[in-house]
């Protein structure tokens, strides 16, 4: 290295912020962090109610979108104690065995996941005292499981509770610690103490065998 030159600086590794909002107009706090993420270098969006009304994914195409990243954003609102109908399809439809899970599908192994959700209910009423019974965290095994199956490291949800009610300060600072969080991945200090997930063997023969032309 020349003196007086700059040290060459690492390029960021690509994000793909997944965003699933049924009505994006009644949307308070999601459509801001979107908006938030879409002024930000090296962030690629979806909108998937926007992208996919029909509910016709291209597969081929999304694929291609986490591939090219290294963080996928799941970004949404916490609808019956999981996500919204159309992200869930993305899953079932662009997962798929033997390219993100199974011996052969390593597509995503090394790759982190990142929950970014809001609830309608208050932080109160996830308590076994309040009326959805549960901690938040009870409801988090799906999503940690899929980026487990994956190979993906799981990394601490963002939430914000109450989102409906909550104080446009209190919006305003989250979508802040979101940007933030979105700017300096994967800088986080709390990463340090997660460890890379192990590839799952799952057997070919634990899923259907795909049909074949001419079968009914």
């Amino acid at each position: 290295m020349f003196e007086g030159m700059d040290e060459p600086q690492t390029p960021r590794p690509g994000i793909y912020v997944l965003a699933a909002h049924p009505n994006w107009r009644e949307s308070r706090v999601n459509r801001q962090l979107f908006d938030e993420a879409r002024t930000l270098p090296g962030v690629h969006l979806q909108d998937l109610y926007g992208r996919y009304p029909d509910y016709d994914i291209d597969v081929a195409a999304e694929q291609a979108n986490v591939d090219g990243a290294q963080l996928l954003v799941l970004l949404h609102p916490i609808q019956w104690y999981s996500m919204p109908a159309l992200m869930k399809l993305w899953l079932d439809e662009v997962l798929r065995y033997g390219w993100a899970y199974g011996r052969a599908g390593t597509a995503l192994h090394g790759k982190d996941l990142w929950l970014v959700a809001t609830t309608g209910g208050p932080e109160g009423s996830y308590h076994p005292q309040g009326y959805n019974r549960y901690f938040f965290d009870a409801f988090l095994p799906p999503y940690e499981q899929t980026a487990a199956l994956c190979g993906m490291r799981f990394l601490p949800p963002l939430v914000l509770y109450g989102a409906h009610r909550a104080r446009e300060a209190d919006v305003q600072a989250h979508a802040e610690i979101f940007r933030a969080r979105l700017q300096t991945y994967p800088d986080w200090p709390e990463l340090e103490d997660l460890g890379a997930c192990p590839i799952i063997d799952v057997p070919a023969t634990d899923r259907p065998v795909p049909a074949t032309a001419g079968e009914p």
